[in-house]
């Protein structure tokens, strides 16, 4: 049975992605029945009510990242009095790469109480369209803007079994899928799901090598949820350093270029080829000129 409280407590309110057609009951009930709502964007979400013909009752107050530390405690106070305050997003559930997670806690720990009016969300909605496993998975919202942490972070990735799914900039996807393609290798399965629930929606399916040419063809507009498949539980157990050198050798042995027998030990492994190369120039010892 529904929760009959109205005041009180805050509310987080999934919102349509892009299409109004996905709001909710709750999401009108709630724009129109709370004392305060705090909204990312102010102007869309006054544009929203417009479309769903919602008349928002009580007091707008803008809430987004850059105010969120300053505002959080005039909000609980004001669910303290007893204001039911209700949070939305420009799109999506709050809390979930988007302001309101500064504030549930704040609630929680004020003792004030947290509900929802769920709405859709960009990660489990990429995540079924992208025709990858879905019955295990990771969020790993957006990777880290310096090209450092970004490369840290994808590496601590490369042997996550799980789908992965990040969100990420139009302008830095061609970057984050070469990144994706040094340590997760070219042929692991991903998908890029593009204005998602929007006019030109898009879902590009396929290797993590053919979405990375892809996105350097050209500019990529709209806002980007990014799936790609875990590591594969079957590859083999990488043996240490000095094992990886020997197989390259033995490669090589057979009649491979140094450049293909990298290759061949890195797809066995399923590790990134840049790792086995550098491991093969920092052991090896240099080769004789002809």
């Amino acid at each position: 049975m529904e929760n009959a409280m109205t005041t009180g407590r805050l509310v987080l309110v999934g919102a349509p992605l892009g299409n109004v057609g996905d709001a909710s009951a709750r999401l009108r009930a709630a724009l129109a029945g709370a004392d305060i709502v705090a909204a990312e964007d102010t102007r869309r979400l006054h544009r929203l009510a417009r479309d769903l013909e919602v008349e928002i009752g009580g007091r707008v107050v803008s809430y987004f990242e850059g105010n969120e530390e300053r505002r959080t405690p005039e909000l609980i106070e004001a669910a303290e009095a007893g204001a039911e305050v209700a949070v939305v997003t420009d799109g999506g559930m709050p809390s979930i790469s988007d302001p309101g997670f500064r504030l549930v806690r704040a609630a929680l720990a004020a003792g004030v109480p947290v509900t929802a009016a769920p709405g859709p969300s960009a990660v489990t909605t990429a995540l079924a369209l992208s025709g990858l496993p879905c019955d295990r998975f990771a969020f790993e919202g957006f990777l880290p803007r310096k090209a450092g942490e970004r490369r840290a972070r994808v590496a601590a990735l490369a042997t996550e079994e799980r789908t992965l799914v990040f969100f990420e900039a139009p302008h830095r996807l061609a970057e984050v899928l070469d990144v994706l393609v040094e340590n997760f290798t070219a042929e692991r399965p991903a998908a890029v799901c593009r204005e998602l629930t929007k006019t030109y929606e898009e879902v590009r399916r396929g290797t993590l090598g053919e979405l990375a040419r892809w996105a350097t063809d050209g500019p990529v507009r709209g806002e980007i949820t990014l799936v790609v498949a875990g590591a594969d539980p079957a590859a083999r157990a990488r043996p240490d350093d000095a094992g990886l050198v020997a197989e390259v050798v033995d490669e090589e042995g057979e009649g491979l270029s140094r450049r293909d027998a990298i290759a061949a030990v890195a797809r066995r492994y399923g590790l990134p080829k840049r790792e086995v190369y550098d491991l093969v120039v920092r052991t090896s010892p240099p080769r004789s000129p002809r």
